[in-house]
């Protein structure tokens, strides 16, 4: 399988059919985007100011579906600064925004006497088995990614997740934007009910981190919510094998399929 992504230019990429959604294989599954936009933030970074502040938080705005087509990336300092930055990246796609995300860098200190966390420890790999999420979901991004897997209860499930094919083709891609780029997989990793009853979009990711990931496998401890009205949360503690480096939430619209 090919890489996610092929460089066109400076701003401009080429999915390959390693990004086939899975609401739909017409359009690109949008996990390999973000991953996509924070690799550029953080080229961008790197090249400007030399990498000396650390991204925290990233928050994207998903504004619609993307076809499997070229997509450009246009990105602009919000709020420069020594010790905090606030940078912006919109994707687009023939002039229409598809995607805006916003990231905070800040400045790096030795707080190695302070480290710790109260969040709860998930299962190791060898704990959970194998899982093919393509059983459940179409399209080629999901068959991209090995996963092992273990449900508590509908709505909650641990995996570790691993891709099996580079994000952009040729370019060594950081930690960072690695798992920015799997995040996503957590909406369809513990499922209230299939996607044959239910579509549950998510319209927003939101990262934030406090330790940079080691290793290739990403662990997600992933709960899902939905409450009355049409909308639903799905809530994950992001872990690399020494224990949670983050959290990420997305927000659903919930959409039964057989009224």
């Amino acid at each position: 399988m090919p890489a996610y992504f092929e460089r066109i230019d400076a701003s401009s990429f080429r999915p390959t059919s390693a990004v086939e959604g899975a609401w739909s294989t017409e359009e690109q599954h949008i996990a390999p985007s973000l991953g996509l936009i924070a690799h550029a933030v953080e080229k961008e970074h790197a090249e400007r100011r030399g990498g000396d502040l650390q991204l925290g938080r990233i928050s994207y705005d998903i504004l619609g579906t993307i076809p499997i087509e070229r997509v450009d990336l246009d990105i602009r300092i919000l709020r420069p600064g020594r010790t905090i930055e606030l940078v912006e990246a919109v994707l687009s796609q023939a002039g229409r925004a598809a995607v805006i995300a916003r990231a905070w860098f800040m400045q790096t200190a030795d707080t190695r006497a302070l480290a710790g966390s109260a969040l709860p420890a998930m299962p190791g790999r060898d704990e959970l088995d194998p899982w093919a999420m393509g059983d459940h979901w179409p399209g080629g991004a999901v068959r991209s990614v090995d996963f092992h897997r273990g449900q508590r209860q509908p709505g909650h499930a641990w995996g570790w997740l691993r891709p099996r094919v580079p994000l952009l083709e040729g370019e060594r891609i950081g930690p960072i934007a690695r798992l920015l780029g799997m995040v996503d997989f957590a909406n369809g990793l513990t499922l209230r009910l299939a996607p044959t009853e239910v579509a549950f979009p998510n319209v927003d990711l939101t990262c934030h981190l406090f330790a940079v990931p080691a290793g290739e496998w990403i662990g997600f401890d992933t709960t899902v919510s939905i409450g009355p009205t049409g909308l639903g949360l799905t809530d994950t503690v992001l872990h690399d094998e020494r224990g949670p480096v983050g959290t990420v939430q997305q927000i659903l619209t919930v959409r039964p399929l057989h009224p």
